[in-house]
């Protein structure tokens, strides 16, 4: 950890060592079958925040890990995170053409090449953590199979799905998404963590505290940034939400509570982590950008 190193050199570092790492992990672009591979390739390569790779990192240097050691666990959350979008933009879901500045997945190969697409790149994240050898990998799978599955993103998508159209209370819409975003975000911080010393069960609970406050906070300022973004400035489509009529922060609480609780959150996570001291350093600037993106 350089303690020197702004937090956007460490982020623009970080975020160029994953993508070498997801590059080699990927099949090649050559490699039978063409269109399924091409098609994985298109959805991790094509640019991204890395927000959860960032935090896998973030949470490796607060244990002391190794960046080394983190870096299959971060590419991990990323191609998890890949799958996710890639089958969140599909028609049965919501139907979405635009992500990351570009035409989605199911746009550009298909619906059936991208659904594979996703069905892979899931399985491509447990199998590069089981072949890592770092860490307690059995701990570190179950950590990430438990975020994405039912009692996490995919169970928060299930319920996204259930509510259009309906008007939720704060503690439903803030249940839905613990699971959709901050489930995996929580593991993104766990995981990196677990790569370097044993933390104890108060530490462990202080991660927590800090992913959960991160993890809504992202879905606040997502829904914001839905009623005053562009496309262009978002990479994907704005508006989308009132369109589908989905239940939002701002939807519930108005712009300028949604914007207050976006600070609240944001306290809350710096709080969590106040007796790490400098070894915290990179989540809570991870806190601060998240607070404060324009996309």
């Amino acid at each position: 950890m350089n303690p020197d190193v702004a937090f956007p050199v460490w982020s623009g570092e970080r975020a160029q060592r994953v993508a070498g790492v997801l590059e080699a992990a990927l099949p090649a672009p050559a490699e039978p079958p063409l269109a399924l591979h091409e098609a994985m390739r298109y959805a991790v390569l094509g640019g991204g925040k890395r927000v959860r790779a960032l935090l896998t990192y973030a949470g490796g240097e607060l244990a002391g890990a190794d960046p080394a050691h983190v870096d299959v666990a971060a590419a991990a959350v990323e191609l998890i995170h890949a799958y996710s979008l890639l089958h969140d933009d599909l028609p049965c879901m919501d139907n979405d053409v635009l992500r990351r500045g570009k035409p989605t997945c199911h746009v550009a190969f298909g619906e059936a090449v991208a659904l594979l697409a996703g069905d892979a790149l899931q399985s491509a994240a447990f199998e590069i953590l089981a072949n890592a050898g770092a860490g307690d990998s059995r701990r570190q799978l179950a950590l990430l199979a438990h975020a994405a599955g039912s009692r996490g993103m995919a169970g928060g998508q299930a319920i996204d799905l259930a509510v259009v159209g309906t008007t939720l209370r704060l503690p439903e819409l803030e249940q839905m998404h613990q699971l959709k975003t901050g489930a995996l975000i929580r593991a993104s911080v766990r995981l990196g963590a677990g790569c370097g010393r044993t933390l104890a069960a108060g530490e462990n609970e202080a991660l927590d505290r800090y992913a959960a406050a991160i993890g809504l906070a992202f879905q606040v300022v997502d829904d914001v940034l839905d009623v005053e973004g562009t496309a262009q400035t978002l990479g994907k489509t704005a508006g989308k939400d009132a369109a589908q009529q989905k239940p939002t922060y701002v939807s519930l609480l108005g712009l300028a509570a949604a914007r207050q609780r976006i600070e609240t959150l944001r306290a809350d996570a710096h709080a969590a982590l106040a007796d790490f001291g400098a070894s915290a350093r990179r989540l809570i600037e991870i806190a601060d950008w998240i607070a404060l993106r324009k996309n």
